[in-house]
């Protein structure tokens, strides 16, 4: 088996159970580039003492992902087995109570499997390999989660472009199970949504929102709101449910529009009870400024701007544009729901972006909540880089 020596100090976030081990950490007679992408790695420090069990990823800047600290725990088949097993009883503990049926199942790093997402949509499982060690593994966890799970079929979404980076192709396509049914219907308490999992994007279905779909339907009372980023109109239709007044929902792709047009037609809502407008949202929002247009209620959720720390200043630019714009389109005591789904953004530096936009617009403003993604999504408290969603509800 490969060893892997780390330079001098550089265990120093290993012992600290962070799993991710870069390149520049790694001792360069030990790092030759021929390694089997994927294949497990002893991690030694700097004196040949064991730390840790790892994947190796040849071309990924992230050069080690780490399986496990325990020595004498083999990685294999029943490695991967008790992992996934532990991930989805935790979801089977966590939302015994809950009112739906799609989640997330495997969650990465937070659930001691890099690179592994696997969410749930009613029979259905939706998975996504994105790096080099699950991908080594790929045959054996599909065969554990049919064991596990008992699901019907089974579609690998492992198109995401950040397995360029691990030196992986992008795939797609059904991989276990016969005649899928796409698009799925999932319900959420008495709200239902079709979900595409072939083409739709991450996963088909921001499941990481749903709680923060339930918090917009009770703030959305007699209200007019504006969803920006609307998708399939999961915040669109949480806002009408619960009472909003009026909706305009902004989302460029016409695709995602003609799905959230059927998803408002399933929850017996007249089409007209939304005014969806496939539209780039920075420059319809500019428009709406300068028509004088003001609502109750403005929702942000754009897409990542900083998918790592290297990429935060300029996303910072993105995010105070956007949010100086909605200050500008909210009435005296209204909310502005903001998120940000950028890794790379800090909840810090998130509130700072957005204090600064509230500046420049003029307007004064307080936090009244902050939202983030369910139980389903944990982070795992020595990978802080898995606490990827932050929200804020602010009434100015």
């Amino acid at each position: 088996m490969q060893e892997i020596k780390l330079r001098p100090g550089r265990e120093r976030s290993v012992l600290r159970r962070h799993p991710w081990i870069f390149s520049g950490s790694i001792d360069s007679t030990h790092d030759d580039g021929t390694s089997i992408p994927g294949q497990t790695v002893r991690i030694l420090d700097s004196q040949a003492q064991f730390l840790a069990w790892g994947a190796i990823s040849p071309k990924s800047k992230i050069r080690v992902r780490i399986w496990s600290w325990d020595e004498s725990e083999e990685v294999g088949p029943r490695f991967f087995q008790h992992r996934l097993k532990e991930a989805i009883d935790l979801r089977k503990k966590i939302l015994q109570d809950e009112y739906t049926n799609a989640y997330r199942l495997v969650h990465a790093e937070s659930d001691g499997l890099p690179g592994l997402i696997v969410d749930q949509y009613d029979q259905t499982l939706v998975v996504q390999f994105l790096t080099c060690g699950v991908e080594f593994w790929r045959d054996t966890i599909l065969s554990e989660l049919v064991t596990i799970t008992g699901c019907s079929q089974i579609f690998d979404r492992s198109d995401m472009e950040v397995r360029l980076l691990e030196g992986l192709q992008p795939r797609k396509g059904l991989v276990y199970g016969d005649n899928l049914a796409n698009p799925v219907e999932i319900y959420e308490g008495e709200l239902k949504y079709l979900v595409d999992v072939v083409g739709g994007q991450k996963t088909g279905f921001f499941l990481d929102q749903r709680h923060n779909r339930d918090a917009i339907r009770d703030l959305a009372a007699g209200k007019s709101v504006l969803d920006c980023f609307a998708y399939t109109g999961g915040f669109s239709i949480a806002a009408l449910h619960g009472g909003a007044k009026d909706v305009l929902a902004l989302e460029i792709s016409a695709a995602a529009i003609q799905m959230a047009t059927t998803n408002l037609e399933i929850n017996k809502y007249p089409v007209d009870r939304v005014q969806f407008e496939v539209a780039d949202v920075f420059k319809y929002l500019r428009q709406l400024r300068d028509r004088g247009r003001t609502y109750d209620m403005v929702i942000l959720d754009p897409p990542k701007f900083a998918p790592t720390a290297a990429h935060a200043q300029k996303a910072a630019r993105g995010y105070k544009d956007i949010n100086l714009l909605a200050f500008k389109l909210l009435n005296p005591g209204g909310l502005l729901v903001t998120f940000s789904c950028s890794g790379g953004v800090s909840s810090e530096l998130f509130q700072k972006i957005v204090a600064g936009a509230a500046l420049d617009a003029g307007v004064a403003g307080r936090i009244i909540c902050r939202l983030g993604p369910g139980a389903d999504h944990p982070v795992a408290i020595n990978f802080p880089e898995g606490e990827y969603l932050k929200g804020l509800v602010i009434q100015v």
